[in-house]
């Protein structure tokens, strides 16, 4: 081949290969500089976040008994665009709502985005989904997620541990942890632990397009969830199941407490419901009709119901008395009903007697010596100055404050001071002869079941308690700091003897008001109260601890509308010692007429 052919053919493939350049970089410069295409696909993919939920921290009984868990709901999504022809009346007749109702959501998830799916019905239960899913498949757009509910699966303690739903706009607000459709506990338990149970979230990364499409996993930047801590709770479920079966049917409360620990082993607000019964689709259904309910179902009547607390306190008056040196175990009081009514055949007392008997006039006697020491000339100023002493000694016994407030919700009931009644009457214009109501635990006097369970315990320990509470262990770290913490009265330990040997004599004498929380082999010692209601029948109260020497357990019981307190608090009470101390029930015609009682029926 000849040289100027070899040239020529030389230039043609370079003329070709700089053809083919030009061409390349003209349409490479009319992407760049000229075309949206790739600039417009571009900016159709986006990073999306996807929350990974933790596992909620459970809560288990003091033995290891699961209480409350956390199990799968189920959400119905509709996704707007692929709705298509959508039979809106077999939809709606399969998930039981109003065409109308349902045709309204399809419109909000439609305004909201068309391309987004939207929640269309919330927290199905595994048989509300069972009796639904099969037919999914017709409805084109409805898809099912799947997400965890709180199951109390032990079926007690619902006013103590607590709602668990969905948050608010207040929630949201003030914490971006949670975001829209998220849950949280909203009372008791739930609520207060609310940063330990629920844990930390984790999160998977994906590109998506402008419909929400997924394109790609960004594997790399995932990050997985951290479990909420397990709440191991004071309470024993075998207990607390039976306090709530013998109030079943009553209006009413029952705390039991251990008094070396001042862990709380039972706590029944009766009426009681359900916690399941608040999660679900039929939630706000279940709620109205709680919150309307004329004997209030949802109030805590163990932590903030407040009640005078009757005979029951005499018991502090005559500790209190004893610790003054204006009375002894041994001084007699006659029992003059002239101002002031009482009971039963007596017609003089010592402090043990006076308990027995549980005498009003002894006990009227006793806080006049206490309130009127002759600190002032002036009988009135005397007995505002006393009164006030009076108060702190009260107020050392735990009433009137809330106890630690480590039980969410507690009230700290009423202890009248000389200011209280200097806003009633005036100053200097009330003197003890207006308030001796007081004396025998009536008047303006209020106290809970709390702290009247705490009354038991103190006087169980001779002089000292444990704030009561209901959390032993928290996700392995033990109580939390200042859970526990210990209190000691002012009152000598040598004066609890006389008003523990009353309350033994309450169950064991022939005389005594509660003989019906007697419990062959168990020595306990209780005090009956009688809190009067103005018009209506009174409530039945009572405290006991058992056994005398080292005991395990101290309890209020509190039965509304019900009559004294030995007719029905007290066989309560000791059907719960024996069933506690010894794991079970011997008096079985006492437990069938507990059970068989009920008031107004509930």
């Amino acid at each position: 081949m000849r040289n100027s052919d070899l040239k020529r053919r030389s230039l043609v493939f370079i003329a070709i290969v700089v053809l083919i350049a030009c061409i390349f970089i003209a349409k490479l410069t009319h992407l760049q500089l000229i075309s949206s295409e790739w600039s417009n696909y571009a900016g159709r993919l986006t990073e999306d976040r996807e929350r990974l939920d933790p596992i909620r921290g459970q809560f288990l009984d003091r033995n290891g008994e699961l209480l409350v868990t956390n199990i799968a709901s189920y959400d119905l999504l509709i996704t707007p665009r692929k709705a298509v022809d959508l039979d809106t009346l077999a939809l709606a007749e399969l998930i039981g709502w109003e065409v109308e109702r349902l045709i309204e959501q399809l419109d909000k998830a439609s305004n909201y985005s068309r391309y987004v799916a939207s929640v269309l019905v919330k927290q199905l239960n595994y048989k509300e989904y069972a009796q639904i899913s099969k037919e999914l498949y017709q409805f084109p757009g409805i898809k099912a997620r799947t997400r965890s509910i709180r199951s109390n699966v032990a079926g007690v303690a619902g006013h103590l541990i607590g709602e668990y739903r969905e948050a608010d706009q207040k929630d949201l607000n003030s914490d971006k942890f949670y975001s829209l459709g998220d849950y949280k506990g909203k009372s008791g338990l739930e609520a207060r632990h609310e940063k330990d149970l629920r844990g930390v979230p984790g999160a998977r990364y994906h590109i998506v397009d402008v419909r929400n499409n997924k394109r790609e996993i960004l594997a790399d930047l995932d990050t997985m969830p951290i479990s909420g801590s397990d709440i191991t709770l004071t309470l024993d479920l075998g207990l607390q199941r039976f306090a709530e079966e013998l109030m079943e049917g009553k209006r009413g409360s029952v705390v039991a407490i251990e008094p070396s620990t001042g862990e709380v082993l039972a706590i029944v607000s009766s009426p009681f419901y359900d916690a399941d019964d608040l999660t679900g689709s039929r939630r706000g259904v279940v709620y109205d009709s709680l919150r309307t309910h004329p004997h209030k179902p949802l109030y805590n009547r163990a932590l903030r119901g407040t009640y005078r607390p009757g005979s029951i306190f005499k018991m502090l008056q005559g500790l209190i008395a004893l610790d003054e040196g204006v009375i002894y175990p041994h001084s007699v009081i006659e029992c003059n009903r002239e101002i002031i009514g009482c009971h039963g055949e007596h017609t003089a007392d010592n402090l043990t007697q006076a308990i027995t008997h549980s005498c009003n006039p002894y006990f009227r006697e006793v806080m006049r010596r206490v309130v009127l020491r002759g600190k002032d000339e002036n009988h009135l100023v005397d007995a505002s100055i006393g009164l006030t002493n009076w108060n702190e000694r009260v107020e050392d016994f735990g009433f009137g404050t809330d106890l630690g407030g480590n039980l969410p919700g507690t009230r700290k009931g009423q202890i009248p001071s000389s200011g209280y009644y200097d806003g009633i009457y005036g100053k200097t214009h009330w003197g003890y002869s207006t308030i001796y109501s007081i004396s025998i635990g009536e008047g303006e006097l209020l106290t809970t079941p709390l702290q009247m369970a705490n009354l038991a315990c103190i006087i169980a320990n001779r002089g000292t308690y444990r704030e009561p509470h209901a959390i032993r262990d928290l996700g392995g770290r033990g109580k939390p700091e200042g859970e526990d913490n210990l209190h000691e009265t002012s009152v000598n330990p040598k004066h609890f003897d006389p008003v523990i040997d009353a309350m033994q004599l309450v169950i064991e004498d022939e005389t005594g008001t509660a003989r019906r929380a007697r419990v062959e082999g168990i020595e306990i010692c209780g005090k009956t109260g009688t809190v009067q209601n103005k018009g209506d029948l009174d409530h039945s109260a009572f405290i006991a601890f058992a056994p005398r020497e080292n005991p395990k357990i101290a309890l209020s019981v509190y039965v509304e509308y019900s009559g004294h307190g030995g007719t029905w608090s007290a066989p309560i009470a000791g059907l719960l010692i024996e069933k506690y101390l010894t794991d079970s029930i011997k008096y079985k015609h006492r437990l069938d007429r507990v059970l068989t009682f009920e008031v107004d029926e509930l």
